[in-house]
Parts: structure tokens; C-alpha cells; sequence
């Protein structure tokens, strides 16, 4: 059985259970193959680099845009990085050739990026492609050093590992995302090498134009895709539960156990991807199941992930939601019975580049639910200007969502459990396809919503 397993950022800056959980556990031999790993940077490296994903603080990446002295940062980054392999010389890296490694792959990095800043310089290109570029450049790093790092762990431990370079830096050749992929593994004996490959792939589309921070993601699904993997796997720190156990403690969160593609989809368009939407569309369509694992649990069989599971009983499988959120309301006396009136204003969120969560309509208004950024907030000045009465103010969301929950009585105890903590709602939606309850509350309700709705919906056990 081979399988492609992907590591997150916060699991590799823990590589010793890795290790130990994950790439070892209790395989032996031959066990220890047919397996290829796809791995991210160690925790805040990628956040150093280009900005912190959460919090917008400005890396590497804003020093370049500004013309400002990046090579000096990235010879601090750079020793930065060498703090961390320091953590990893007990399990066995080695330390003078990770070295090595790192110093040469940044001054590469050194090297283009300063070649860019002088052709950006010279006014003949378009800014767009040159910053894209670079942040391109900058993000593959941080790849490159954990995959290098634990390939030299592993064949230090004594097993033969092969690490799987997709960032590009070493050849000029012009191949997309799926033929850099193709060519790097298709000579690979997978019964006796056990692959670590970049979670950055370069290509000549650019695998950050069209997915950012969740590349590698895509690079893991693509990898899947084209060596015909018998499953995807995401090791992540926690398991994909039935609610967050910070917010309803670990006792009351379980696991989900199964799930399908459409409630990946759901979770993805309220921000708490199980995986990126656009990274399990290639493995849909291949029909290869996803298991989300905990690395720290690695007995435990996780969740699966798959084509067309349905719950064999009825059952609410994740609650989950959101609080950064804005609730846009427009209303318009003139909106009865008018055809293409919504289509107009989705003119606007197209032009400013927002999607919105869910929408609900009566007969002169309509609410849309969008994200709380700096987008939103330009759009909401934008419809104001042009619509006849525009509402907008912050709010939460909080999903109820399942397999098989197309029947009586499951809107009724979502919407009961809330009443009786005093919760009300100010917006609702759920489509014809009935695997999503969505509920628009006042945001200082959100953790005592989740709570009440995983207490009344979500207390079985994983099927």
C-alpha cells in the first residue's frame, strides 16, 4: 500500500515524535517504505519569511517590496535557522552539513532575488510577476530545510531515505507544477527508498499565484495524484474532532472517525480546512481517500475522508464557526420581483475580490456573510455609495454540519439548544442538500454556541 503523508509545521518542529510516531512507530524493514512524505517549514519559518499568517507582521517578503536591505535579514534568518537544527543534533543531524546546506541554499537566494530587485529596478517588467517571483523564492526555503534536515535525520538512523527537491533552484528548465512532479518521481523505487519531498513546488504557472499559503497542500495532493497513491495522509497535532476541544473541552470533542468531500468543502469555506478546497478537488476526482491523523496519538486511526461516505445512522459529525466574521445586509424598497437585482450587487463583491459564507434573502433585502478585513471593509464602503439602505456589523458564525442529516428534527434541537442558553439568531441558511446548518449569532455568543450545539448534536461516538 503506498501512501502520501503529509507533515505540518507544527509536527516538524517536534520531529523527534515524528520520528518515533510517525516514520518509525512499529515498523521494521521493509514496513518503513512505500510511504513518501511531503513536509512544510518548521513552525514560523514560512511566517518569517513572507509575514505572519495570522497576525499580517511583516517579513522578508515586505524588505524586498520596500527596496529595503533583505540580504542582511536573510543572513539572520539564516542563523535563526541554525538555532533550530541545534534541537535536532540529539536524534541525528548532522550539524556541519545541514550547515552547509542552508547557508549555500539562501546565498542562491541572495543571489536571484537580487537579480530580480535590479531588472525591477530598470522599469521594463511588470511589478506583479517580479514580487510574485520572490515570493516564490523566499517561501521554497523554508521547504527545502526541514525536507533536507530530516532526509540526513533519517539515513542517519539508519534508514534510506531520498530527499525529493521540488523547489527548482538547481535547473532553469521550464516545467509546470505536474511535470516537475512527474520527472523527480518516476525512477523512484518506493519499496526501497522512502521519499521526502518539499512541500513548495516550483512551475512555470506558480504554485503561490493561485494558492498561497496553502501550497504545500497542493504539492502533497498532486504528488498523490500522479504516483497513484492508495491513500492521502495529513498528520496534523490534533485530530479532526467534533468540535474544538479548546473551546468545549477535550472530553466533550471526539474524533470524527468518516466524513466526506462535501463537509471538507464546508469547513474549508469557513476557514477550518481539514485540507485547502483546491488541493482535494485532485484527489476527489481520483477518488483517494484522505486520513487526517494526530501525530502524537499514532495508534488512533483517525479520520478517512472519503469520495461517498454517508453516515449509516443520522448524526451531526463537526460543529465548528467563526468570529471573524461581518454580516452585510442591503435593503432596497425596489428589490421585490426584480430580476438580477443580487446579481448586481455581486458585481461588487467580484470587483473587490470577496466571496461571502452564506446568504439569506427575504423580499427587499438581502444578508450576506463575508470575512472581517480590510476587503470587506472597502466593499462595505462601496455599497453604501450605491444601494439604498447598506447594514453592516460584526458577527459570528457557527456551522452545524453532516453526512446524513436530511430529516426531521435536527434544525429543531440546533435551534432549541441555542434558545435555551439565550442565544438568538440573527441570520440562517441551509441549501436543498441539507449537510450544513449555518447560524449567524452575536459574536460574544460564539464559544457558549459551540458548546451547546456539540453538547446536543455531537455526543456519539466516532463511526
Amino acid at each position: 500500500m503506498l501512501t502520501v503523508e503529509k507533515i505540518g509545521g507544527t509536527s516538524m518542529s517536534q520531529f523527534q515524535d515524528v520520528l518515533n510516531n510517525i516514520i518509525k512507530g512499529n515498523r521494521k524493514g521493509d514496513a518503513l517504505y512505500n510511504r513518501i512524505f511531503v513536509v512544510s517549514a518548521y513552525n514560523n519559518v514560512t511566517n518569517w519569511l513572507l509575514e505572519h499568517k495570522k497576525t499580517g507582521e511583516p517579513g522578508i517578503y515586505h524588505k524586498f517590496l520596500q527596496g529595503e536591505d533583505f540580504s542582511s535579514a536573510l543572513d539572520d534568518f539564516c542563523k535563526r535557522l541554525l538555532l533550530i537544527n541545534d534541537g535536532f543534533a540529539d536524534i541525528g543531524l548532522d550539524l556541519k552539513e545541514a550547515r552547509d546546506f542552508i547557508r549555500f541554499r539562501v546565498d542562491q537566494a541572495k543571489t536571484i532575488l537580487y537579480s530580480l530587485s535590479k531588472v525591477l529596478a530598470s522599469g521594463y517588467v511588470n511589478q506583479t510577476d517580479i514580487y510574485l517571483a520572490a515570493r516564490e523564492i523566499l517561501s521554497s526555503i523554508g521547504e527545502a530545510h526541514s525536507a533536507w534536515n530530516s532526509t540526513n535525520i533519517l539515513n542517519n538512523n539508519g534508514i534510506n531515505a531520498r530527499f525529493v527537491d521540488l523547489c527548482g533552484f538547481n535547473d532553469s528548465e521550464p516545467l509546470t507544477i505536474d511535470q516537475r512532479i512527474h520527472k523527480e518521481f518516476k525512477d523512484i523505487d518506493f519499496s526501497k527508498i522512502l521519499c521526502i519531498a518539499t512541500g513548495y513546488t516550483k512551475g512555470t504557472e506558480g504554485i503561490m499565484r493561485a494558492f498561497d499559503r496553502g501550497y504545500s497542500e497542493v504539492t502533497f495532493s498532486k504528488i498523490a495524484v500522479d504516483v497513484k497513491a492508495d491513500e492521502a495522509v495529513i498528520h496534523k497535532e490534533y485530530h479532526l474532532s467534533s468540535a474544538d476541544p479548546k473551546i468545549v473541552g477535550v472530553e466533550n470533542s471526539v474524533p470524527v472517525g468518516h466524513t466526506n468531500y462535501i463537509i471538507a468543502d464546508q469547513l474549508a469555506d469557513i476557514g477550518m480546512e481539514a485540507i485547502h478546497p483546491k488541493a482535494a478537488k485532485p484527489l476527489e476526482l481520483a477518488g483517494i481517500n484522505i486520513r487526517i491523523k494526530n501525530t502524537f496519538e499514532p495508534e488512533h486511526p483517525g479520520t478517512v475522508i472519503s469520495r461517498d461516505y454517508i453516515s449509516p445512522e443520522p448524526r451531526v459529525e463537526i460543529v465548528s464557526g467563526s468570529r471573524k466574521v461581518v454580516a452585510i445586509e442591503v435593503h432596497d424598497p425596489m428589490m421585490v420581483g426584480e430580476p438580477g437585482f443580487d446579481g448586481h450587487i455581486m458585481q461588487y463583491f467580484q470587483k473587490h475580490g470577496v466571496s461571502y459564507i452564506l446568504k439569506s434573502t427575504n423580499a427587499n433585502s438581502i444578508t450576506m456573510v463575508v470575512w472581517d478585513n480590510p476587503k470587506s471593509v472597502e466593499l462595505i464602503k462601496v455599497l453604501t455609495d450605491v444601494f439604498y439602505q447598506v447594514t453592516a456589523r460584526p458577527v459570528a458564525i457557527v456551522c452545524a454540519m453532516g453526512t446524513n442529516i436530511a430529516m426531521p428534527g435536527f434544525l429543531y434541537r440546533a435551534t432549541k439548544a441555542l434558545y435555551e442558553k439565550g442565544i438568538n439568531i440573527e441570520s440562517f441558511a441551509q441549501s436543498l442538500m441539507q449537510v450544513n446548518m449555518q447560524f449567524v449569532i452575536n459574536r460574544e455568543h460564539y464559544e457558549e454556541a459551540v458548546i451547546a450545539l456539540n453538547k446536543e448534536l455531537c455526543h456519539h461516538k466516532a463511526s
